[in-house]
Formats: structure tokens, C-alpha cells, sequence
């Protein structure tokens, strides 16, 4: 059977202050006044029944959760005691659907992402739904770069296995690169983004685990056998405790034969930072702002405004952002660091609460 599986775990702090600790990046609404989990779950639900759609999380979201989608049922959330990076959360919930069903397929997808021509959206798992059955295949989306991006990892295409939809075996997957390299991948026109969105079956993701990740693989195993009794949550507390986490990418797809991307057709934007987010944003002389400001002779600065009326006069290359009880002033060029800047405050007690 078929399932759907939402990662909204993340903290978004590259999105800091809007980004917060009690509302991540998956919970804001701003795009559409819906939040990026609302419309994840609205775009696959053509595809995959409610029943079988599952949000997997840590404790602290679990609430906010079931109050955004109270649709959901409340054992479709599985829950992490730890954030352990996508390996761990996605072999967690590949346990428990495998525990449900032998025959369990999973579309993976975070729950940040902003997406156009939904349709083709779902005509492209289609086609992937059907290279992971027939192939065995570990399934990613791709995207074809429109500029040098350095947020995003990379896939190298290989061999092409269907004449009429693309489908590719991966040839290389290639980390967020540094400007140079990342504006001659987009020369070389045979890579792609990264879209972090995946589809397998349960079984031949674990069974990849075992062979790169064993020690994780033998922890889900002794989850495995644990699900559906009392025993279940005290085990993944046990696990996730000796656990070191990482990403599916490092981890498995980097390493596995089984690798196959699928290029897509829609529009696709991983709201990831601010240079991402404001591409979503009213532009005004080169600038892009959204809420109450007011620019003179500036440029290239994108303004998140709220209540306040933020005045720039001769700015240039800056990231202005009304947080409430944070105001953030960043040069445009730092949006991918601030994640170090919000760990930085983490670990200094007269900021932590504003975190």
C-alpha cells in the first residue's frame, strides 16, 4: 500500500526570528496565509489517502500538529524523542509502516517546500511510484537549476532508463557547493537540484541501511520488533540515546546503486532562507519587502516588515526582518549561516529566551 511520510520535525532556524522554537518554519503562513505543513499535506492528499498520510516529528510539535491538521489521526504522528537528522526519523517511521504493512511504499516529503502545476507534482511520483516497484529503486525528485545556487545539494545524472519521462540513474550526489563550483554545475547542465523529496519501498530503504548504515539499521530492528507493544516508546528513547544521526544523503543515497532522480516540470522553491522567501515578496526598486517599510536609495535588500515602519535610507546587500522581540539586520550574502549565529545564542543564557 501506499504512504505518505511529512517531515516537520526541522527548527527552520535559517528563517530566524520569524522561525522560532515554539513555531518552526513549517508552521508560518507566509505564502497564501497557509502554512508550508498545511499545503504540503493538501498537495499529496490527491494521491495518498488521509488515513495514510503520517507527519513524523518530535514531542514538542506534536500539539501543533494535530491543532493545523485536525484531520489527521493522532497515531499518524510518530514521534521522535530526538531530532537525529532525516536518516533516523525516516528508518524510524519505515519500521513502524513495515510492522503495518510487508508491501508498504513510502513518498517521503519535508514540509517546507512551495510547489507550482500540482498536478505534474503528482504525475511525477506517479512515474516514480513506478520506478521504485519495478526497479526496487531508491526514487529522488530533481530540479533543473535556474541559477548558481549554493543552498541546495546536487545530483549528477547518469544513464537514462525511459525515453519519454526523464528517469536517471544517479550518477553522483554533490553537497551545497561554494558560488564557483555551483555556477559551473549549472554550465555543465547535466545536474540537478536536490529536492529532498523521495519514494521507495519500506524494505529496500532498511535493506540500503544495513548495508551503509548497520549500526542505525540494527537500532531500527530492535524498534521494529518492539512496535505495537508497551515496550515501544521506552525502545526508541533506548535507541535514539546511542544513535548518531545523519542525513539520508550522507548516509544512504551518496552510496547506494540503487539511486535513480527523476526530473521534474514544476516549479519548485525549497523556502530554506530569506533570499528564498523573498522571492515571494512585492519587489520595489530592486528591492523585495513585504509588511510596513519604506526604502530610499537602496538596493538589493529584502525587508520583512510588521507592525513597525522599518525606514532604510542608502542600504545595500542587507536582510531586515521585524521579529517582534528580535530585529535582525544581516548581509544577504550570510542567509545560510545565521543557523551558526542561532546556535551561538542557544548557549548564552541572557539570549536563550529568544530562541
Amino acid at each position: 500500500m501506499l504512504y505518505a511520510l511529512i517531515l516537520a520535525g526541522g527548527r527552520g532556524t535559517r528563517l530566524y526570528p520569524l522561525s522560532r522554537s515554539e513555531n518552526p518554519k513549517q508552521f508560518l503562513k507566509v505564502i497564501k496565509n497557509k502554512s508550508f505543513l498545511r499545503m504540503t499535506i493538501d498537495r499529496i492528499k490527491p494521491l495518498v489517502n488521509i488515513e495514510n498520510i503520517y507527519i513524523v516529528a518530535n514531542s514538542d510539535y506534536a500539539p501543533k500538529i494535530q491543532e493545523e491538521l485536525p484531520e489527521i489521526n493522532k497515531d499518524n504522528i510518530f514521534i521522535e524523542p530526538q531530532n537525529k537528522d532525516t536518516a533516523t526519523c525516516i528508518g524510524l517511521s519505515a519500521v513502524k509502516l513495515l510492522k503495518k504493512d510487508k508491501d508498504a511504499t513510502m513518498i517521503v516529503l519535508p514540509s517546507d517546500h512551495y510547489i507550482e502545476n500540482e498536478k505534474v507534482f503528482i504525475d511525477t511520483l506517479k512515474q516514480s511510484l513506478k520506478v521504485a516497484q519495478r526497479r526496487r529503486g531508491l526514487v529522488t525528485i530533481g530540479v533543473q537549476p535556474t541559477r548558481p545556487e549554493t543552498g541546495y545539494g546536487y545530483i549528477k545524472m547518469g544513464r537514462k532508463i525511459n525515453s519519454q519521462v526523464s528517469t536517471y540513474k544517479i550518477e553522483r550526489f554533490l553537497e551545497k557547493p561554494n558560488a564557483e563550483v555551483a555556477r559551473d554545475l549549472l554550465l555543465k547542465g547535466n545536474y540537478l537540484w536536490n529536492s529532498g523529496m523521495f519514494v521507495w519501498r519500506a524494505d529496500v530503504f532498511l535493506r540500503e541501511m544495513e548495508k551503509y548504515l548497520p549500526i542505525m539499521y540494527k537500532s531500527m530492528i530492535n524498534i521494529y520488533e518492539k512496535v505495537g507493544t508497551l515496550e515501544e516508546e521506552d525502545i526508541i528513547r533506548e535507541e535514539y540515546d546511542i544513535i548518531e544521526g545523519i542525513s539520508v544523503d550522507f548516509g544512504i543515497m551518496q552510496k547506494t546503486r540503487k539511486g535513480y532522480v527523476i526530473k521534474c516540470d514544476f516549479k519548485w522553491d525549497d523556502i530554506g532562507s530569506f533570499t528564498a522567501l523573498s522571492r515571494f515578496l512585492k519587489e520595489y526598486n530592486t528591492n523585495n519587502v513585504v509588511g510596513n517599510s519604506y526604502l530610499k536609495d537602496s538596493e538589493n535588500c529584502c525587508v520583512f516588515g510588521k507592525e513597525k515602519l522599518i525606514l532604510g535610507f542608502g542600504l545595500k546587500d542587507l536582510v531586515v526582518v521585524d521579529g517582534g522581540d528580535v530585529i535582525l539586520i544581516m548581509d544577504k550574502n550570510k542567509d545560510q549561516d545565521i543557523k551558526h549565529l542561532v546556535s551561538e545564542l542557544k548557549n548564552k543564557e541572557d539570549f536563550r529566551k529568544y530562541i
